[in-house]
């Protein structure tokens, strides 16, 4: 078999073109393939999901690039094969996502030293992705009933965190599977941390909702993840936010039970009134072959102008796919 040597500008097309990896570590039972499978809207899998047995590795798109999303699982026999092995499961990773089960106290020294020991194969390896801290479980019903408790406890995870752990790009999100916003929010401001043209999206967003005199506008892909926004004022935000998901397992199921929404073979699309307000909810194929993506919009009206949709359409495809 002959050998072929690529040249430096081959090398750096290669790696250009190579999906980004997206890695999930921490301890077994902390709720990481529960997060994925969120994203995912696999809700049927949950409830019979067991432990994740080695590194699970999926491929999916966001925004035209390809996503390598690596779920380690955190049993110990696990752990100790990886840090064995760093260059096979740590290296050239982009993004590191912690993820930590805030209501088991028992194991937090565990797994800040875990999460220590991850860091160290990261410098071994002379890699710095940023690392993000999912204080996961911290579920809505401990914000209603144990708030300040929950607070502390927060507070003194990071404090902790801090003293044992030496890395300068460490974040955190409050996330729950109880609270999918909470989820679909933390996943969406990460990822649009890759994509330059963020800021573009957004700008053409904002435009749009403008234009077609809407309260707020959502944008998002098949994986639930938020590309972009518009928001009239913070009460807008908080009710698309918390209805995106709603939105997305009606699409799914096309079981309507709680309303009757419109929905027409020529436009497809849906208008549901919720909380007295009316949202439109449209798919959008950009490309063929291509997964959809979908918006969300809150409007005083019920009228979408196709033009505005076909214009909107086609900038997005020019500025994802050119």
């Amino acid at each position: 078999m002959a050998i072929q040597f690529l040249t430096k500008d081959e090398k750096d097309k290669k790696k250009v073109v190579s999906a980004s990896k997206l890695l999930f570590t921490g301890l077994d039972n902390a709720g990481k393939t529960t997060i994925i499978y969120g994203i995912q809207r696999e809700f049927s899998k949950i409830a019979f999901l067991k432990p994740t047995r080695g590194a699970q590795r999926r491929i999916f798109e966001f925004m035209g690039r390809e996503i390598a999303e690596w779920d380690l699982g955190g049993q110990i026999s696990y752990r100790i094969s990886y840090l064995k092995n760093p260059g096979k499961y740590f290296d050239d990773t982009e993004i590191a996502i912690y993820v930590i089960d805030i209501q088991n106290r028992v194991r937090l020294p565990e797994a800040i030293s875990y999460l220590k020991d991850v860091v160290e194969q990261f410098k071994k390896l002379e890699i710095a992705p940023p690392i993000y801290i999912f204080l996961h479980k911290y579920d809505p019903a401990l914000r209603r009933n144990a708030l300040n408790e929950m607070k502390n406890l927060e507070v003194e995870i990071k404090e902790k965190v801090k003293r044992n752990v030496e890395y300068k790009q460490i974040f955190y999100y409050n996330t729950s599977i109880y609270d999918l916003p909470s989820i679909i929010k933390a996943m969406s401001e990460i990822l649009l941390s890759l994509y330059s043209k963020s800021e573009l999206i957004e700008k053409t967003i904002i435009e749009f909702g403008k234009k077609t005199y809407s309260d707020g506008i959502v944008l998002l892909d098949d994986n639930s993840l938020i590309i972009g926004s518009y928001y009239k004022d913070d009460e807008t935000k908080n009710l698309l936010s918390a209805s995106t998901p709603y939105f997305l397992t009606l699409n799914d199921s096309f079981v309507f039970t709680e309303v009757q929404p419109s929905r027409k073979e020529e436009d497809n699309h849906m208008v549901v009134q919720r909380f007295g307000r009316n949202f439109l909810f449209k798919q959008l194929s950009l490309k063929e072959g291509i997964n959809p993506y979908y918006i969300l919009m809150l409007k005083q009206d019920t009228h979408i102008n196709k033009e505005d949709i076909a214009c909107f359409s086609n900038l997005l495809k020019e500025i994802l796919y050119s």
